[in-house]
């Protein structure tokens, strides 16, 4: 497996993640870590070619450097094997949930995130059998707690992004806090990382109580409860489900 560091960063956190990924799996395409300068730059992959990791030198100091690049090859390792959680195109997926509905635009920006969601649940799924575990998960906590804190001004929005890499956000509107919530919780419980006194979970009923409309304990369910090996028909009505639930509150069979 390739690995090929480039910029202002280090070396070390990229090429220990190659080999405690190399336990378990391969990648066939080169990796080129493009390091940036800009602090806000989120960590993501593309696949022009080869695979791309950009990450800001931020990030790349920091503890969690590692565990951010084993998640990032994880979503390559997806890509690679045409799993249809990262080949399911999300403007597809949106037309088929909100054709003929009225939505707000920051509603559809959230939809992005709920896609991602699910793209790191199995991303995940390789990430936590070859990984360590604890920095993911005060990862998790120390991200909802700061969306929980925090609120953005009114009418401000999530970002959006159709891109692979962790996404949970620290200034989010209350509802995607607690989808966000609902993801974090699924991911611990579908790997069995936390007990049940942990203090995600006061966070994540925190979150919910924000948001009385979205609930947590469906959105943990669909994320919890994705098959392992889904056909491109079965991942898209999923998707396609949990965006119109989101969107519109569901209501009606998914489009096949």
């Amino acid at each position: 497996m390739e690995v090929h560091v480039h910029g202002p960063g280090p070396a070390a956190p990229f090429l220990r993640a190659r080999d405690i990924f190399e336990t378990e799996h391969d990648l066939d395409s080169p990796v080129h870590v493009r390091v940036r300068e800009n602090p806000d730059e989120r960590t993501w992959t593309s696949h022009p070619d080869d695979h791309v990791l950009n990450i800001s030198r931020q990030a790349a100091t920091s503890a969690m450097a590692p565990e951010l690049a084993l998640h990032e090859f994880a979503h390559m390792a997806r890509h690679e094997q045409d799993h249809p959680s990262h080949t399911q195109s999300t403007e597809e997926v949106l037309f088929l949930a909100l054709s003929g509905k009225s939505v707000e635009r920051r509603l559809v920006t959230h939809c992005y995130q709920i896609a991602n969601h699910m793209k790191d649940i199995y991303a995940d799924d390789i990430t936590l059998r070859v990984g360590p575990t604890d920095k993911l998960v005060s990862f998790l906590e120390s991200e909802l707690a700061a969306a929980v804190a925090d609120r953005p001004a009114s009418g401000e929005d999530a970002p959006a992004s159709g891109r692979e890499g962790l996404r949970i956000t620290s200034t989010a509107d209350p509802e995607i806090t607690a989808v966000n919530a609902a993801f974090a919780l699924a991911l611990v419980e579908r790997h069995d990382l936390v007990d049940a006194d942990h203090r995600l979970y006061d966070l994540a009923h925190a979150a919910a109580n924000d948001a009385p409309e979205v609930s947590l304990s469906a959105f943990k369910h669909r994320f919890k409860s994705l098959g392992p090996d889904p056909d491109e028909s079965e991942y898209r009505r999923s998707l396609v489900e949990a965006t119109r639930e989101y969107a519109v509150g569901g209501g009606e069979q998914a489009a096949d």
